[in-house]
């Protein structure tokens, strides 16, 4: 038999710090071989991304070191590689797509100059000739008129959005092994089905291995060949997909298994008073072009949307990303410019100003899709808490907001023992659980949640939404959850509204659009569950 492409012998991974060794990821073996999926999966925290960070040596060294173990690519060593020869392999015959592609994309330069650089480097192509390639690239992995996507820039995206160009900017290299971290995270449904129909594609066209790091059963179900299942930074399990979930050997990969979202949503009460009301809420941006950057016409993100949302009820926002469901986050708590009425409480929150709306930010919460980018990363996680309540409850002493901080990180599964740590030395899992907490600490009376749990596997996501749950039924939060996870928002949510490009599609009970789905486009979402 031929060697493998990547193989990971006996790997253990540690952090050292202050003369101080923790230990992360113990005696892993695993190998991929060309043309394999090999599906990695595990809790947040479980060791996959460090594991996948280590293949090409990415992790500072120190603090970050390899007590025993070895990482071979095509039978070469990477771990004792020059760094001459990794910039070689890194990008160009080992390809990475990261979690966080706000944190991956350069914030200072339009997407055409990124991707130019790609194929610069790695494949000595001149402007016009990357730009063609770029153009069919883009267009693969589902951006809609990718011409006229090419001088934006990243934060002109949606979450789904830069992630497909972090898909696409991996792919331009056609590498010979691709690593993908949670690649699909922060798409819809339908973009999934499209991305993963294109790594099949790809797979088979270039004999490429795929190192799939997910904690997406449903997305393992489709696009692996064999599965590990990393717990603790251990590998418990190794199987092929159909052994694994037709009958999976460990308690813990059985945990995990029976892990999906069910249950139904908390009973609302029928006096239950109307907290929120919307009204015509439509959102444009200004197009320019030129030199002058002159205003040649107005891209509509959102159009005539109407909402009644009563205290201790949730309604779900789903559709395709860029289809207008966090702008619609963003225009109701006003940080973005739009027309319409917005009635907070009987208080019309689209007739204030900065100063009159400020004594009402607690009272409406939010969590934002991309935690990294909203966590100060110079901050401590006790002081990102407990933010809130110095601006809004000011009269609190130092020990009073420890003890709050301390509640409401065990409400959230997090240790409160490291609350004294930074956003970087948390998983992803583990920041988004960090934003959560933020947002509840103040007890509001409205929290818009914006993909609050798609990058947490599904056993932490059944504890958010139990959570969630326990909350709005204790206090009577209402919540608008924008996701693409259909499952979530079954479990979750009372009513539901389907947006694509900036209208909506089918709004109703949820319980009866999901059942009986009136919209053709509906029906092709939940068809791609």
């Amino acid at each position: 038999m031929s060697a493998p492409l990547l193989s990971i012998e006996n790997l253990s991974i540690a952090f050292r710090q202050n003369g101080v060794e923790r230990q992360v990821v113990h005696d892993l073996s695993l190998s991929v071989d060309a043309g394999e999926t090999l599906a990695l999966v595990g809790e947040s925290g479980s060791g996959k991304s460090v594991t996948a960070l280590s293949v090409l040596r990415l992790l500072p060294s120190p603090p970050v070191a390899y007590p025993q173990g070895s990482i071979r690519f095509r039978g070469q060593s990477l771990l004792d590689a020059e760094e001459r020869t990794l910039r070689g392999v890194r990008g160009n015959q080992i390809a990475m797509i990261f979690q966080e592609p706000m944190v991956s994309l350069n914030p200072l330069h339009p997407l055409e100059k990124q991707l130019c650089e790609v194929l610069s480097l790695h494949r000595g192509m001149r402007r016009e000739a990357a730009r063609a390639e770029i153009l069919t690239c883009l267009d693969r992995v589902g951006i809609r008129t990718p011409r006229a996507r090419l001088n934006d820039y990243p934060h002109q995206l949606s979450g789904g959005e830069r992630q497909r160009v972090m898909i696409a900017m991996a792919l331009l290299t056609r590498p010979a092994l691709l690593i993908a971290d949670e690649p699909t995270t922060a798409l819809d449904v339908s973009v999934q089905a499209q991305i993963l129909t294109l790594l099949a594609e790809l797979k088979q066209e270039l004999n490429m291995g795929l190192l799939f790091i997910t904690h997406n059963l449903t997305l393992v179900r489709r696009i692996a060949d064999n599965v590990a299942v990393m717990h603790n930074g251990r590998c418990v399990e190794r199987n092929t997909r159909q052994a694994l979930f037709n009958a999976p050997q460990h308690d813990y990969t059985r945990r995990l298994l029976a892990a999906e979202p069910d249950g139904e949503p908390v009973p609302l009460a029928a006096d239950a008073r109307v907290l929120l009301e919307v009204r015509n809420l439509s959102v444009a941006f200004a197009i320019r072009k030129g030199v002058l950057r002159r205003t040649v016409g107005h891209h509509h993100a959102l159009k005539q949307l109407n909402i009644t949302l009563r205290a201790g009820e949730s309604l779900g926002l789903v559709g395709e990303s860029g289809s207008g469901k966090s702008t619609t986050g963003l225009a109701l708590l006003r940080l973005i410019q739009s027309g319409g009425d917005i009635i907070f409480d009987g208080q019309p929150l689209h007739q204030m100003n900065r100063k009159q709306l400020l004594p009402l930010r607690h009272r409406i919460q939010v969590v934002f899709q991309d935690p990294n980018s909203s966590l100060n990363p110079r901050l401590d996680v006790q002081q990102i808490i407990a933010e809130g309540l110095r601006v809004h409850q000011p009269s609190l002493d130092a020990a009073a907001r420890e003890a709050a901080v301390i509640s409401v990180m065990q409400e959230v599964g997090l240790d409160p023992e490291t609350r004294h740590r930074y956003p970087a030395e948390f998983s992803g899992g583990q920041r988004q659980r960090i934003a959560i907490a933020r947002a509840l600490i103040l007890k509001p009376e409205l929290i818009i949640l914006d993909e609050p749990t798609s990058s947490l596997d599904r056993s932490v996501q059944a504890q958010i939404l139990t959570l969630l749950k326990a909350l709005q039924a204790r206090h009577g939060l209402a919540y608008i959850f924008i996701s693409h996870d259909l499952q979530v928002v079954r479990s979750l949510c009372h009513q539901v509204a389907v947006l694509r490009q900036g209208e909506v599609v089918e709004q109703g009970k949820c319980d009866e659009i999901f059942t009986s789905p009136g919209a053709e486009y509906t029906r092709e979402l939940l068809a791609l569950r």
